[in-house]
Formats: C-alpha cells, sequence, structure tokens
C-alpha cells in the first residue's frame, strides 16, 4: 500500500463516502464515487506539513496540487473531517519523512492569497479587503449572478423561480419593508453594482444614492444607471458609509455589506446609519449571520479569510439586534432566510460551471476554483444551519414619542411579482 494511501486512511478513517486518488497510486474510495479529490503531486503534502491546519489545505487546494473533480458537493461530505483533522507530532514527521528535508521549506503561498495591511477595519484595510474580493473583473461576476449583478440572498416565492425573478422579489420585499414612496430619499449601504437603488427609483420613485469602496463596481454601476434612464434619480459614489455627510435620508438599506462590519464596530455603524435618517426613518440590514451554537470567531489562517472575504466576521442574530436597539433604533421586524440562500448559492454555482472556460479566461483558473468551492461550501453551511441569515427592519424611532410609523400588521404581503413602474414626484 503507497505510504500516502495509509497516512490518508490515517486521518480521514478507513469508510471514504468519496474516491481520493493521489500521484503515488493511492486510490481509495468506491471507484463509481460522484466525486474525486485529487493530491497531484507531493507539494500538496509539503503545503500541509508546512502550514498544519486549513491553511495547509487551502494553498494546496488553490495552487492545483490538490483537485476536486466531478460533483463538488459530494466532495464536501468530507469537509467535517478535514477541518476536524488535528496533525499531531507523530502525523506531521510522518508527512515530513514522506516530503523529505527539502519538502521542510515553505513554498510560497499563491498569489491568490490576501495580503492586506493596516489596522483592522479601518477605512483603509476595509478597502482593501473589499477590492481583494471584489476587484476581480464584472463580467466574472455576470458569469454567474447574471444580468441582475446581485451578489446577495434572493427570495423564491416558488421553486421554479428564475435567478433573476429571485433577486428582483428581493428588492421589492425590501422596498415594501421600507415603505418607499415617490420623492422619498434612499441611501443604500455597501451598494454592489446598483441593483437595489435602480429597483427602488425605477419601480418606487425615490431619489437614491448607492455607495460602496469598489471601484470596478462604481464604474459599472454607474454605467448601467444611465443606460436604465435613471441618472436623474440615482447617483453612485466610491466612499465609505462612514463618510457620508448629506443626510437625512428617510430610508436606509445595507444588503450583504454588513459581513464587513467587525464585532467592534456594531455600535459604530449602527450610531453612524441612525445619525443619517430622518424621525422614523426605517433601516432593513439584510446579512448573514453565525447560528448562537457556532462560537465567534476570527479565521485569520482559514481558507474564508485568506482567499475569500478578508477580514469578514458574522455575528449572531441576537447581538446584532441588541446593537441596533443600544444605537436608538427600535427593531420591528425579523425574517431568517437560509434555505433562500442556498438556493441562491446552488443557482450560481451552477452558472460558473457553465460558464467555466470563460469565468477562467475572465480571472485564472486558481480564482473560479475558489469561488466554485466557497459557494457550494456556503451552499451546504446554509442547508445544514451552520450559517444563517436575516433581514432586520428598525425603524429611528424617538424617544418618548411612541409612534414609529408602522401599520399593525406588515404591508408587505401579497405577490412580489406585483412590480411596475411608477413617475417619482421630484
Amino acid at each position: 500500500m503507497p505510504p500516502l494511501q495509509e497516512f490518508i486512511k490515517r486521518i480521514v478513517g478507513p469508510d471514504v463516502p468519496i474516491r481520493i486518488t493521489a500521484y503515488d497510486g493511492t486510490d481509495i474510495g468506491p471507484s463509481d464515487a460522484k466525486a474525486t479529490i485529487v493530491f497531484r503531486s507531493p507539494d500538496a503534502l509539503r503545503r500541509i506539513v508546512t502550514a498544519p491546519g486549513e491553511l495547509g489545505f487551502a494553498r494546496a487546494f488553490v495552487a492545483g496540487d490538490i483537485a476536486i473533480e466531478g460533483d463538488i458537493y459530494e466532495a464536501l461530505l468530507l469537509q467535517d473531517r478535514f477541518s476536524a483533522m488535528k496533525l499531531g507530532p507523530k502525523q506531521i514527521a510522518e508527512a515530513a519523512c514522506m516530503v523529505g528535508p527539502a519538502g521542510l521549506r515553505p513554498l510560497p503561498p499563491p498569489p491568490e492569497e490576501a495580503r492586506i495591511k493596516g489596522r483592522r477595519h479601518s477605512r483603509e484595510r476595509d478597502a482593501q479587503a473589499i477590492a481583494h474580493h471584489y476587484n476581480v473583473s464584472n463580467r466574472f461576476y455576470q458569469l454567474f449572478l447574471g444580468s441582475t449583478m446581485t451578489y446577495s440572498c434572493a427570495v423564491f416565492e416558488q421553486r421554479d423561480d428564475s435567478l433573476e425573478r429571485a433577486q428582483t422579489n428581493k428588492y421589492e420585499l425590501i422596498s415594501r419593508k421600507l415603505d418607499l414612496k415617490p420623492g422619498m430619499r434612499l441611501l443604500d449601504v455597501g451598494c454592489g453594482w446598483g441593483g437595489m437603488v435602480m429597483h427602488a427609483a425605477k419601480h418606487h420613485g425615490v431619489t437614491a444614492v448607492g455607495v460602496t469602496v469598489s471601484q470596478r463596481q462604481v464604474d459599472m454601476a454607474r454605467a448601467r444607471v444611465a443606460a436604465a434612464g435613471l441618472a436623474d434619480q440615482v447617483e453612485i459614489r466610491f466612499q465609505d458609509y462612514r463618510d457620508v455627510a448629506d443626510g437625512p435620508y428617510d430610508a436606509i438599506s445595507s444588503i450583504g455589506m454588513f459581513e464587513h462590519v467587525g464585532l467592534t464596530q456594531l455600535g459604530e455603524y449602527f450610531e453612524r446609519v441612525r445619525s443619517l435618517l430622518v424621525p422614523n426613518g426605517r433601516l432593513l440590514n439584510h446579512a448573514i449571520s453565525r447560528p448562537p451554537f457556532e462560537r465567534e470567531r476570527i479565521m485569520r489562517a482559514g481558507f474564508m479569510n485568506r482567499y475569500v472575504f478578508p477580514d469578514g466576521e458574522l455575528h449572531e442574530i441576537g447581538k446584532v439586534t441588541s446593537a441596533l436597539q443600544e444605537a436608538g433604533f427600535e427593531a420591528r421586524h425579523m425574517e431568517s432566510m437560509r434555505e433562500h440562500y442556498a438556493r441562491t448559492l446552488r443557482l450560481w454555482v451552477a452558472n460558473l460551471e457553465a460558464n467555466w472556460d470563460e469565468a477562467v479566461a475572465e480571472t485564472s483558473l486558481a480564482r473560479a476554483r475558489i469561488w466554485r468551492l466557497y459557494m457550494a461550501a456556503a451552499a451546504v453551511n446554509f442547508e445544514l444551519n451552520r450559517t444563517q441569515i436575516h433581514q432586520i427592519l428598525a425603524v429611528n424611532n424617538q424617544p418618548n414619542e411612541g409612534d414609529a410609523g408602522v401599520a399593525l400588521r406588515p404591508t408587505w404581503t401579497g405577490s412580489l411579482a406585483d412590480v411596475a413602474p411608477v413617475l417619482a414626484t421630484r
């Protein structure tokens, strides 16, 4: 039996549900498995030895020393075994013997690994983190996001809703929760490629400002706004939300941006947003969160932090609600949408796989592989309730006033497909 085969069996166990093959003839698991993990070269083991834990596996995968062939969701059945794996001194010594003395010298990290500097969650470092993830290629994102260019959880009224329909549903739901009306001012924090502000202006007649610290998003969002004939209603800015100073706004949306706000910045975030709202103005905060049984942690040496979302943090929804109310907001409604995000992610993965060759040509093979793995793993985590997502509707209710201007029952029910353009009354 090849030495690597014995080593892998001791680590992941004998009853492997997928196939694992390696450069030395290692062949473990069912021959007809739907997925295969391939150790392509000794450099895979070398990376694992010199960076034990998740980081070594991440570097080997990104560099192409380890590959996933076939159904990526089947391959992810092993994620618990690999993430729980602890290489003790005996295992590291055994692996070191297999790679030899030269193998104990670390290989350079793949160029896709994030290298950001500065104080965590400072404006400068946040801009670097955002640029790492978003300043890749607008076309690359378009290949899997589709025509709406929306990079957040969609809302499915029917299981066969298209991705485009479901993303429009999401924008309409948020617009209704914010009770948008012609002539109102809307601020969208972390506006991405402009989907929310465009929908709100076209279908609800608002004047909207979207801010993002990704220059590529700004460029494309401005072009989309102009092409839609909404330039007189929508402004896209390259701006940190902390620098917005032209309030008050009647409503604020924050969709998929909150994950970049650190735990120590929650109070500052909600206080700043509240300062930009009129009395009884509404905030809709749409963000990924962690279940209470998942401990709070910052994975500085993990796959997601090094290759996907540098400095990203997920917060438990109870802590988020408490921070929101401590900042002066009144929380009025909360909705969980994790099944919707699992479905959204699977559609994104399917789009990426269908456009694989162009995605690789647009960025790189490593970048495309990173996005495929992270989105597939995220889908599984939402399905298993390891990750959650919530929308919180809050009101800037003033002390001792009582009336928050909210109807006795939710007014955003009914089919989300019933949207029509309206004329602004500015």
